[in-house]
């Protein structure tokens, strides 16, 4: 990691260490391996993107499934290393740790470690990945969205200070998944003939998912109905572009959930005039940052936009990267929102 703005912890690591990212979300992961001591961007970094999403079991994320798709992966890269390099550090920031993570903070280390010959594993909540890979070591706010949705603050000598990420039964406001779930709701007012329904939303629903009838059928017994949901949120801002004001209304309001989460975020953290980041695929999505942006401008006027130093990975990679130098991590260890292993040790 580079020193100065970025807040690097200490002295490069030897050239032959390398470090693991793994960022898990809602709708697949992404690995990514480099040197430890060029680990603090993405150009040329080796990657591999999977289709396999964090999974819901009765003890919260599945290990096990999540699992049998990294371990082969995780042995694939490692066997592209260069000749006496080896394995110092690997990183996963996932969603849901915070809350939903005991079975993975369980599971990971051994396994993990075996694949790859890594002492360290560093374990964080898809908000701190989100937060280092935005914003490195400095002091600021960050919100994460995508299919779910949690801002993030924190300062020097302070915990992390976490606003909303309660998932998407409890919470998400303004989240890929709370922005399909309202204009599916949208459509099927439409189809029932009932007041706040959009007729451009049913037929995008129906475009995308087929005939409204066998929508809860289809959605309710998935595990992994927040992505399908947030599949339709593209939708729901296409309809706004084309002047629904059903879809207009919705993303106003994602907007606005998505200032009141950065600001509660700000204030927990003690910032008065924080830097501030949005990252994550939603704000992709130019009609919502709009709205986000407009809101954030009313509810936190005294913000100060960063534009991200890189997505989750590499916030991943940033912390595997830390966790290999000589000097204490420069952002709290607080688990289950950022943890230290050592896979083999008490």
């Amino acid at each position: 990691m580079h020193t100065g703005d970025r807040g690097a912890p200490g002295p490069a690591p030897a050239a032959d260490v390398w470090v693991v990212g793994i960022d898990v979300g809602g709708t697949g992961a992404r690995l990514a391996l480099a040197p430890a001591d060029r680990s603090d961007d993405l150009v040329g970094v080796r990657t591999r993107d999977l289709p396999v999403a964090a999974r819901i079991a009765a003890t919260g994320h599945d290990a096990d499934a999540l699992l049998v798709r990294l371990i082969p992966e995780l042995e694939a890269l490692t066997a592209e290393l260069p000749h006496h390099a080896h394995i110092g550090a690997v990183a996963v920031g996932a969603t849901g740790m915070a809350l939903l993570g005991r079975d993975l903070a369980a599971r990971l280390p051994g396994p993990l470690a075996r694949a790859t010959g890594a002492d360290r594993l560093v374990l964080a909540g898809d908000a701190v990945a989100a937060y280092v890979g935005a914003l490195g070591a400095r002091a600021g706010v960050t919100v994460a969205a995508g299919t779910g949705l949690v801002a993030i603050g924190h300062r020097p000598g302070t915990g992390w200070q976490r606003a909303d990420g309660w998932g998407q039964l409890l919470g998400d406001c303004g989240s890929g998944g709370w922005i399909g779930r309202a204009g599916l709701e949208a459509a099927l007012r439409a189809y029932d003939g009932r007041s706040g329904g959009s007729p451009a939303l049913l037929e995008r629903a129906e475009h995308r998912y087929g005939p409204v009838t066998g929508l809860p059928a289809a959605l309710q017994p998935r595990p992994d109905r927040a992505a399908l949901l947030a599949a339709f949120a593209p939708d729901v801002a296409g309809a706004a572009d084309a002047g629904c004001p059903v879809a207009g209304v919705i993303l106003r309001r994602a907007g606005e959930e998505i200032a009141a989460a950065a600001a509660a975020a700000a204030t927990a953290a003690g910032l008065a005039e924080p830097r501030l980041a949005l990252a994550g695929g939603l704000f992709n999505l130019p009609r919502l940052r709009s709205a986000a942006e407009a809101a954030l401008a009313d509810r936190l006027p005294s913000a100060r936009p960063h534009r991200p130093d890189g997505p989750p990975l590499l916030g991943a990679l940033r912390l595997a990267a830390a966790a290999v130098a000589a000097a204490p991590l420069p952002w709290p260890i607080d688990p289950p929102l950022l943890a230290v292993h050592r896979p083999g040790r008490p």
